[in-house]
């Protein structure tokens, strides 16, 4: 069986050592999209006859508070997906996805700050050269942040659940390489934010992004044994996109302010790039902020 350096991790692969053959992490992957595509289409068929047609439309780009709650709920089927992969085919619970619930807990919290604290001064960097435009008025976004919070933590949830929680593990328990269980699951999970149709000619760079990520919340699970600090800095990264600084045309509609340029202008770009920045400072903090 494969051995790690990292000896939380190690402890934290240890179930999904008990069931590691490939044909079930397929089988949970193929199970897990099913859930996942049929609770969606349940979400937006509920959503559909709540908005009407025009919000209907709407929804795919998110362009109104409902249209991106309605999104977000979507992806809770993910989670749900895999939970019941891992009980199905491997005999695993939710907690063995999650990692130790004090460390879970405590990791969040730590990752959530430190990464919110440098979301929040690449933000103000980036306010020098643009000039960002109205979007929610406040009133109606402070009465919609605790339900905006709670339904961002339960969608970053559900992707870690998947990404970190059950593929990485999965393949960590059968493959001894973390060329494999680190990689696999961060091109995973940025090729799932390949979004041509808003993102026009910038659509790579925002893979790219998203995959980037990816590795960074891999290295920290590895590191740490759980998902916590993964979901924290997940969290405190869609807050920051979802609910402060919205980018035009992609998922706005909760955003206090959105960008003056879409995901497709250039200027979009440079911004992903600051948003790379932004994301490897918070990840040298928070790998400071957690060693064991």
């Amino acid at each position: 069986m494969p051995q790690f350096q990292f000896p939380d991790f190690e402890a934290f692969v240890s179930d999904a050592r008990k069931r590691p053959q490939i044909w079930r992490l397929l089988a949970g992957v193929c199970l897990s999209a099913l859930v996942y595509a049929l609770w969606a289409r349940a979400v937006f068929t509920i959503y559909g006859w709540a908005a009407g047609q025009a919000g209907t439309a709407a929804v795919g780009l998110g362009l109104t508070p409902g249209a991106v709650y309605a999104l977000l709920a979507s992806v809770i089927g993910m989670g749900l997906g895999t939970v019941l992969s891992a009980r199905l085919l491997h005999r695993r619970g939710l907690g063995s996805l999650l990692g130790r619930s004090g460390t879970v807990l405590r990791d969040f919290a730590v990752t959530a700050v430190l990464v919110g604290a440098v979301q929040g001064t690449a933000l103000a960097f980036w306010s020098i050269g643009y000039d960002a435009e109205p979007g929610l008025d406040i009133s109606i976004w402070l009465l919609l942040l605790p339900i905006s919070l709670t339904a961002i933590l339960f969608q970053t949830g559900a992707e870690e659940l998947a990404f970190r929680g059950y593929l990485q593990q999965q393949l960590a328990a059968r493959f001894r390489s973390p060329v494999v269980w680190i990689l696999v699951p961060s091109l995973g999970f940025g090729v799932a934010h390949y979004t041509p149709l808003i993102s026009g000619g910038n659509v790579w760079l925002f893979v790219l992004t998203a995959t980037c990520f990816g590795l960074a919340a891999a290295d920290l699970t590895a590191r740490t044994g759980s998902i916590g600090a993964a979901w924290g800095f997940h969290f405190a990264n869609n807050t920051a996109a979802l609910l402060v600084i919205g980018l035009k045309g992609m998922v706005p509609g909760l955003a206090l302010f959105v960008t003056p340029f879409s995901a497709s202008d250039e200027q979009a770009g440079w911004m992903a790039a600051l948003v790379m920045l932004a994301m490897g400072v918070a990840w040298i903090l928070v790998r400071l902020a957690l060693r064991r």
